[in-house]
C-alpha cells in the first residue's frame, strides 16, 4: 500500500491505495498528481486525512460518504452506472470530491 493524496474539487484526501489505484487515480500517466474522481468509491479505513477548501480544515481519519442516488443505468453497452455519490465535510458538509461505481457486464 501506499500514501497518496488525491485532489478533489473541494479539496483532497490521503489514502491508502494499492498499485492498481495508484495507476487509475493519474489522469495523466506522467502527471505526478492524482485524483479521487477517477476512482470507485474508496473504503473509508484506507482514509488517513482530508482537507476541505471550504472551511480551509483538515481532518484526521475519513470523510463522511453521502450517496446521492443508486440509479443502476446503462451508461455504455455492457458498463453500468450502479452508485454515484460525495466525500464531504465533516465541519461545514462541503463536497470534497465526487465518485462513480460501475459494473461491467460481460
Amino acid at each position: 500500500m501506499t500514501e497518496i493524496q488525491l485532489a478533489g474539487s473541494g479539496g483532497w484526501i490521503n489514502a491508502d491505495l494499492n498499485d492498481d489505484q495508484v495507476n487509475k487515480s493519474k489522469l495523466v500517466p506522467n502527471m505526478d498528481k492524482h485524483f479521487l474522481a477517477s476512482l470507485e468509491k474508496l473504503d473509508t479505513a484506507k482514509m488517513i486525512k482530508h482537507f476541505c477548501k471550504q472551511c480551509n480544515s483538515e481532518f484526521d481519519g475519513p470523510t463522511q460518504i453521502q450517496i446521492e442516488e443508486q440509479p443502476n443505468e446503462v451508461v455504455a453497452d455492457g458498463l453500468i452506472l450502479i452508485e454515484r455519490g460525495q466525500y464531504t465535510c465533516h465541519k461545514c458538509n462541503s463536497i470534497i470530491g465526487e465518485y462513480r461505481v460501475f459494473q461491467k457486464n460481460d
